[in-house]
């Protein structure tokens, strides 16, 4: 690992305790303007997430109905809670083919997007140390009196991920402050992710608060609308 990597996985609690997790489970509200472009409105906002860190994996249970998501690389699949099937979709990155920011999205693609969103959020920054990822420190950036280090990510082509180069940035104290990035099924969208409300959950610290936006020439915020709000209740890690 480099030093800021290295800085960045003792910050967020370490890889001796990272290795003896196994999945994470989070409480959450995914609200923001995308989900109603995407004609998805509400669909996000109580749901239960269930996040593999050993393999790429997330299980999305819906509050209150008798569904839920499995999102693996290859397949998604939409279930009763007894594991009837409803629907499924194999290979599922292609259907975003031609795919626009503004183009409407199915429960299956919501499905998809959803998995690897949240499977790379909340296996970050011990996500990187794996084989096959490449990182380097680039350029600080100096936000709201802060300086944030960086470290750019090269993501393997086995990993579905927004993109394959993303952009970590760091505070001072080693914990994750925004993750920059585009989406290549959004048609290259772009996004500035701000991580807060850190918490220690059993020896591993995790960003509770998540605010996505647009951005435009080199990383500039775009404001309005606020594209992405993910708020985090109970997390139990296991």
């Amino acid at each position: 690992m480099n030093d800021l990597l290295d800085a960045a996985v003792v910050a967020h609690g370490g890889l001796d305790r990272w290795n003896q997790v196994t999945s994470i489970t989070v409480d959450a509200s995914v609200t923001g303007a995308l989900w109603s472009l995407k004609g998805q409105d509400d669909a996000l906002k109580d749901v239960r997430f269930e996040v593999d860190t050993t393999r790429e994996r997330l299980t999305t249970d819906f509050t209150g109905q008798d569904r839920r998501s499995v999102f693996e690389p290859h397949r998604v699949v939409l279930q009763r809670r007894d594991g009837t099937l409803i629907d499924a979709r194999d290979d599922p990155e292609t259907s975003f083919d031609g795919h626009r920011f503004q183009t409407p999205w199915d429960d299956l693609h919501l499905a998809y997007f959803a998995g690897e969103a949240l499977w790379t959020y909340l296996n970050t920054p011990f996500l990187y140390t794996l084989p096959g990822f490449a990182t380097q420190e680039i350029a600080p950036v100096d936000v709201d009196g802060e300086t944030w280090r960086r470290l750019q990510v090269t993501f393997p082509d086995h990993v579905k991920t927004h993109t394959r180069q993303q952009i970590s940035c760091f505070g001072p104290d080693g914990l994750l402050r925004r993750h920059d990035f585009t989406i290549d099924i959004l048609g290259g969208a772009t996004g500035l992710l701000y991580a807060t409300g850190h918490r220690d959950v059993d020896g591993i610290v995790v960003p509770t608060t998540r605010r996505g936006y647009a951005w435009q020439g080199d990383y500039q915020l775009v404001p309005e609308p606020l594209l992405v709000a993910i708020d985090m209740g109970e997390i139990t890690l296991r």
